[in-house]
């Protein structure tokens, strides 16, 4: 078992609180889903559990950690820089962990995870591999040290497909107990029996934690069900005090205006006005104490509020991209090969394959062909977002063409739509969570009326409960788009049609 007892956790930078007053407990079994959007404190959350004084130079925590479980292991979003220039081999057999592997169970889940075995004892650098394979090896390490606790850290982001349905089935059916954050609403739905949600209301300055013992789907049913009676409630509350306080003030108009006109001869009509307006003003101070026990109107974190308004209109029917017997290199190696495949305006493509197949890189070399492109305005979202952004630069200088006062404050009032502080607006970029860097780049698209997108994992860093709106904006883009993705609603929703890379061409397939 694992307890958390009144946890709250303030930055250090500017003491704001991002949790407050958390506790839960963790039975063994149970697999623990942990949401919120990005920046709310679910990465951090997972390491104070782990006791990862890391935090401590940015993080200040109170509160009371018990943790009975007998090995902990945690698998973090991404592959830390130390292992970065090791070779595979060296991550597996030349670490002082290396008496803590049991070598039996990692030989057989290698082959469940389509990881060739060969390649444990490759000399390939890590930082090699493509995003899926680096969390495939630390997945099998994880694994293969056979805990009874895990702490996974998106640990779907950047798996393929079939990777993502062995994951999926894995936690679900292992006796292991997993704590885990996501993204994936299918991973979500299909795993957690018990949920954390993380959220920072009224423009990030409230700190909210629930946790519910439910399954995912039960817990936003039942959420969604709750903000909805709330919101009647509150309403219907405050529209019957807005009825009494126009009659109440209509009564008092008319008790002064008796007042004012009373003819002094008339003392006796004189006091019962008084009284009267004794009474009055009792029923007002009755209407402003029953209105302090009012139902709070319910609020949720702001919702992504662009829009895509800007879109230049495309040809239908127009060519967007023809690959005729083209081929994916990296390097002087041929990774795919056989590439044909037409994308005509409006069309919505999804790509999907196996991690290290060249996903990625094909889409980088599109991006470099289409950018060139005048008849069309191409928009990039990499998987990495440096690839593409200055991170040196602030949102608002990102965003800016001329720079001058009007459009500065445009891009301000688009940049607040997004849950951007005034602070974090005029930060570097490097500052920024993942999410908040993948919304500088959907504003991007919007500003510059961008009408043929290529995106790498659109979906991976932002949270469960954005991921309806998300899908809703892209499938009613009014452009083409071609994206990579494993998320599963995202290309049933919004993909016409889905193509999976391998080594000899694309295959159409049905999600």
């Amino acid at each position: 078992m694992l307890q958390v007892k009144n946890l709250t956790l303030h930055h250090l930078k500017d003491l704001k609180k991002i949790v407050e007053n958390l506790s839960f407990t963790v039975n063994p079994g149970e697999k623990v889903a942990i949401i919120g959007e990005e920046g709310n404190g679910k990465s951090t959350l997972l390491k104070w559990m782990l006791r990862d004084t890391s935090i401590d130079s940015y993080i200040q925590a109170e509160g009371e950690l018990m943790n009975q479980f007998s090995r902990t292991v945690y698998l973090p979003q991404s592959l830390p820089q130390k292992f970065e220039d090791m070779t595979i081999d060296e991550y597996f057999f030349g670490q002082a962990d290396v008496m803590d592997i049991d070598y039996q169970m990692l030989y057989q889940l290698v082959g469940q995870l389509g990881f060739d075995a060969d390649r444990l004892t490759s000399t390939q650098k890590l930082n090699s591999l493509s995003g899926g394979e680096k969390i495939k090896v630390q997945l099998l390490k994880a694994l293969a040290t056979d805990p009874d606790l895990l702490l996974l850290d998106e640990p779907s982001n950047d798996l393929d497909l079939d990777t993502v349905q062995w994951l999926e089935h894995f936690i679900k059916s292992t006796p292991l107990t997993v704590v885990f954050i996501s993204h994936d609403e299918s991973l979500l739905a299909a795993t957690a029996t018990k949920v954390i949600q993380l959220e920072l209301l009224q423009h990030k300055t409230i700190p909210v934690a629930t946790v519910s013992n439910l399954s995912y789907k039960e817990y936003i049913e039942q959420k969604e069900s709750r903000f909805e009676h709330q919101s009647q409630v509150a309403s219907k509350q405050r529209e019957e005090h807005q009825k009494q306080m126009e009659k109440y003030r209509q009564i008092e108009s008319s008790v002064h205006h008796d007042q004012a006109t009373i003819s002094r001869q008339d003392p006796a009509g004189g006091r019962l006005l008084k009284k009267k307006m004794h009474v009055v003003k009792s029923m007002g101070k009755r209407f402003d104490r029953e209105k302090e026990n009012f139902e709070d109107i319910p609020i949720k974190e702001d919702a992504i509020l662009v829009k895509f308004s800007n879109t230049k209109p495309l040809p239908a029917n127009k060519t967007i991209l023809h690959l005729e017997d083209e081929s994916v290199k990296l390097g002087e190696k041929v990774l795919a090969d056989s590439l044909n495949l037409l994308v005509k305006s409006p069309q919505k493509i999804g790509i999907i394959g196996q991690n290290g197949v060249g996903k990625s890189t094909l889409l980088k070399q599109l991006w470099t062909e289409l950018s060139q492109r005048t008849d069309i305005a191409a928009g990039y979202m990499p998987q990495n977002y440096a690839d593409y952004l200055n991170m040196d630069e602030t949102p608002v200088e990102f965003l800016s063409e001329t720079g001058d006062s009007e459009e500065r404050t445009q891009v301000m009032t688009y940049l607040g739509s997004m849950r951007f502080t005034p602070d974090e607006m005029n930060h570097p970029i490097r500052s920024l969570s993942g999410g908040q860097q993948a919304k500088l780049l959907l504003l991007k698209i919007d500003l510059s009326g961008q009408n043929v997108l290529l995106l790498d994992e659109p979906t991976r860093n932002f949270s469960p409960l954005s991921q309806p709106e998300l899908r809703k904006l892209f499938k009613h883009f009014e452009g083409s788009i071609l994206t990579i993705s494993h998320d599963r609603m995202f290309l049933e929703e919004v993909c016409d049609q889905v193509y999976e890379l391998k080594k000899d061409g694309f295959a159409r397939v049905e999600i």
